[in-house]
């Protein structure tokens, strides 16, 4: 059996629209994951970013460029809504000319 350019056009066209509502259905579930591992207590660190990045004279705009992030994620992380990757903490860090530990901190809990 031989196929013709068009149905082979469209066999890939669908397999790319299958691998998008993949993609899109894991970035729900992971969403998902988040939002109710958060509501069972999950720590957020806290950090000194916005005060470093006043004393610097930096606006969010400006760092997240450098950072490669959104304005979003750097007030987010500014508010205590988002937790870092470890990448991102290692660049912020970078960027600074600082350690990481100077920048965020972990409280433990009490046991």
């Amino acid at each position: 059996m031989c196929l013709t350019y068009g149905e082979i056009d469209d066999i890939i066209y669908v397999k790319s629209a299958l691998r998008n509502i993949q993609i899109q259905c894991m970035l729900y579930i992971f969403k998902f994951y988040v939002k109710c591992t958060f509501h069972k207590g999950v720590k957020l660190l806290k950090n000194r970013l916005e005060e470093i990045r006043n004393e610097k004279g930096i606006n969010q705009e400006d760092l997240a460029k450098a950072l490669g992030v959104s304005r979003q994620t750097i007030s987010s992380l500014e508010n205590g809504r988002y937790n870092p990757s470890i990448l991102l903490a290692f660049k912020i860090a970078k960027y600074f000319s600082m350690s990481i530990e100077e920048i965020f901190i972990y409280e433990e809990d009490a046991k």
